[in-house]
């Protein structure tokens, strides 16, 4: 008899162990899943210390604040995104200027649920807000947004594509069509640590300047009180192929995520 207490002992142990790391598992793919439907506020720089066939050596830099607030007003489900850089870059013909970069808003629709495969789509519009004409385009531009998620039991799959093109705003700079692409792979570890890859890939639909750069790096997820993930992570990311100068000849990308639950009232 007391065999069996022993092994239904063990049995809810493991159990028990078994379901902490399912939660676990959960946890981390959820504070990487761009479509979790939580407010997020994310911190997160990009340093470029050198660019690709630039004269002088120079670096520059990218703050970036961004944010997400979940919405269903329409009826269906939808993420209000925002992204406003604060940026350092190189000033003809010597110097640097900082200030802010051009204000940047999607509004993602959460289409069903394909399986466990989530897709997002939505239009998406760039505001000329820079402080000066080497931190923006000085163009106003629209466009669309689109994202699928595909979690794994090892991790989290997933995609981020963008067109935009101008439309309006200073005559005498250059129009705009940028299409971008971030894939997103992640592999769970243990303990809210995780490999992960993010890089996003600019292609320059306008004078051809594009670049695809491959990332590598590491993150872990914290629960803190009251529900509130926090993910911290640095990931280099090397230029692979570019297509004409002044494209980063590697980065690092680094940045604080915050995630804070949607408490609704009770009916």
């Amino acid at each position: 008899m007391n065999g069996w207490k022993i092994l239904a002992f063990g049995a809810a142990v493991l159990g028990s162990a078994a379901t902490a790391a399912a939660q676990e598992h959960q946890d981390v793919n959820d504070a990487n899943n761009p479509l979790t439907p939580k407010i997020t506020i994310n911190l997160q720089d990009y340093y470029v210390p050198s660019f690709i066939d630039v004269p002088g050596r120079p670096h520059a830099n990218q703050f970036l604040l961004r944010g997400l607030v979940p919405s269903d007003m329409s009826g269906l489900p939808q993420l209000f995104r925002f992204t406003l850089p604060v940026a350092t870059s190189p000033e003809v013909p010597h110097g640097y200027v900082t200030g802010l970069g051009d204000l940047t808003i999607m509004d993602i629709f959460v289409l069903p649920k394909h399986g466990d495969v989530t897709f997002g789509a939505g239009p998406l519009i760039v505001a000329p807000t820079a402080t000066d004409e080497t931190l923006g385009n000085g163009k106003w531009q629209v466009g669309g947004a689109g994202i699928v998620v595909a979690p794994q039991d090892w991790g989290l799959l997933a995609g981020l594509g963008t067109y935009q093109a101008s439309f309006a705003g200073q005559h005498d700079r250059e129009d705009v069509r940028l299409l971008t692409f971030e894939p997103i792979v992640n592999l769970n570890l243990k303990d809210g640590w995780y490999l992960r890859s993010t890089a996003t890939w600019n292609f320059n639909l306008e004078n051809g300047a594009s670049y695809i750069p491959v990332g590598f790096g590491v993150g872990k997820v914290f629960q803190l009180d009251k529900g509130v993930t926090m993910n911290a992570f640095i990931e280099p990311q090397y230029t692979v192929w570019n297509d004409g100068p002044g494209a980063p000849r590697w980065q690092v990308f680094a940045g604080v995520n915050f995630q804070f639950p949607i408490h609704r009232p009770t009916q």
